[in-house]
Formats: structure tokens, C-alpha cells, sequence
């Protein structure tokens, strides 16, 4: 069975890697870094080292045994571009992803700069879809990191949201994810951010996606914005140069 998700863009996770060190403004009330300390308190084996970045390799080829064909979202609690992950390990990585083609793999980095310089080097199937993370505007650099990627799909997920990003460039980026932080401590997001951000979506033709508003209890404050949800995920064979499919989770 496929480790499900509560995450609203995805349905399953997968960690052949987990831990993780903070990178940037967007890390500071880390999620998975809260869940690592727990679980290792559980006695959780796979969290014995905390969150310390540890290579997994007994989960590598897990997907392969789950036959449901579903969208996993690869290293919910690390970042598989850390520079403490080798590169023949990321290769493994992408290996099972390819032979695993009937799933549909997320992968999301705030190493950025890593990622451009490693692309290259790697092989992307057409079901990984490649996103960078973006919380501010000093980070937006991150963005075309990501155009230099050849992959089938490149997002951005705009999590959490903790300024403006007025004219952000489009071009080459197929799906925006835009959430509040929650949690303890969740440090509030203008309704207005996140608006302009769908009306540069809309515009530029870009599917996009709100998450939700975040704070100290997310389910209280929904999903809804300006009175309706944004679930647009990018249309599947339409070249992902432009469009979006409202309420198209591809299977979900």
C-alpha cells in the first residue's frame, strides 16, 4: 500500500530520503521537521537519526510494489536535491520513478541552483513533474533555476506565501500551487497575495491551485478564495504549454 496523503495536490507520498537543514525564510516552522522529532519519539525506525538527512534505501523501489497508478509526492519530509544527497543516489531515485511509469511523480526543491546544475546529468521520464519552492520575492531566482529543467512538467509551489510576488515570469511553468503556512506559529498571508497571484495564473493561461489560507488551524479557515476553490492541476496531453482543466486531478 502507497503511504496516503492529506496534502491536497497529491494522493500518496514516498521518502527513499529523509531530513532535511533549512535553506531559506520559508523553512523556519518546518512541517516535517516537527513530524521527524515526533515520529522518532514513536520509535518510528526510519526516523531513528531525528531529522538528519538519511538515504532510505530500503524504501527505493517501494513504488514499484504499489500497482494503483496514483501521484506521489516524492520526499514530503527531505528535499531530494540537499547537497548531502549524492548523485548517484538522486540517479537511483529517478530510475525507479522511470520503471515505476504508470504513477505520477512530484518532486519539489527549494535548492534550486542544484537542481539546474544537475539536470543535465539526468535522465526525466515524462511522468516526473519538477518544482521549486517559492516563499518570497527575494527567492523568485529559484524560478528560472526551473526553466532549465527538460522535465515533462515544472510547478511552482508558492508555500508558504509570505510576501508579494507581483509580475512573476510564466513562461515555461505549467501549474502554480499557492498555500498559507500553517501550524504553530503560522505567519499570516494577504488574501491580496495570493489574489494577484491567481490573476497572473489566469492571464498567463497557467493552471492554478490554492491550498489554503493556513494558520494555526487550517481546516477552520478553509480552502476558499474569493468564494470559491481552485483545484486546476495541468491538462494531461495537451503539450503543457498553456491551459488548465478545472477540477481535473487526473484520477484523484
Amino acid at each position: 500500500m502507497a503511504h496516503g496523503s492529506d496534502i491536497e495536490w497529491t494522493e500518496s507520498t514516498w521518502n527513499p530520503v529523509t531530513g532535511c537543514t533549512k535553506v531559506s525564510a520559508g523553512c523556519k516552522h518546518c512541517y516535517a521537521e516537527r513530524m521527524a522529532k515526533r515520529l522518532q519519539a514513536m520509535g518510528q525506525v526510519n526516523y531513528r537519526h531525528g531529522f538528519a538527512v538519511t538515504l532510505q534505501q530500503h524504501m527505493l523501489e517501494r513504488p514499484l510494489s504499489w500497482r494503483r497508478p496514483q501521484t506521489i509526492f516524492v520526499n514530503s519530509m527531505s528535499d531530494l536535491f540537499h547537497e548531502q544527497v549524492p548523485l548517484d543516489y538522486i540517479e537511483r531515485v529517478f530510475d525507479v520513478m522511470a520503471r515505476a511509469h504508470w504513477h505520477r511523480f512530484q518532486v519539489l526543491t527549494k535548492r534550486a541552483e542544484r537542481l539546474a546544475e544537475l539536470a543535465p546529468q539526468l535522465t526525466w521520464p515524462a511522468n516526473v513533474w519538477m518544482g521549486v519552492s517559492v516563499e518570497r520575492d527575494d527567492f523568485r531566482g529559484r524560478i528560472d533555476c526551473l526553466r532549465q529543467v527538460p522535465a515533462e512538467v515544472r510547478f511552482l509551489s508558492l508555500e508558504p506565501l509570505l510576501g508579494p510576488l507581483p509580475g512573476l515570469d510564466l513562461t515555461g511553468i505549467h501549474w502554480v500551487i499557492v498555500g498559507g503556512e500553517s501550524g504553530p506559529g503560522a505567519r499570516p498571508m494577504d488574501p491580496a497575495w495570493a489574489e494577484n497571484l491567481r490573476d497572473q495564473c489566469v492571464r498567463a493561461s497557467v493552471p492554478f491551485f490554492f491550498k489554503q489560507w493556513g494558520g494555526r488551524n487550517k481546516k477552520r479557515a478553509g480552502r476558499l478564495l474569493a468564494g470559491r476553490c481552485w483545484d486546476e492541476m495541468p491538462v494531461a496531453g495537451a503539450g503543457l504549454e498553456t491551459g488548465s482543466k478545472q477540477g481535473d486531478n487526473w484520477g484523484r
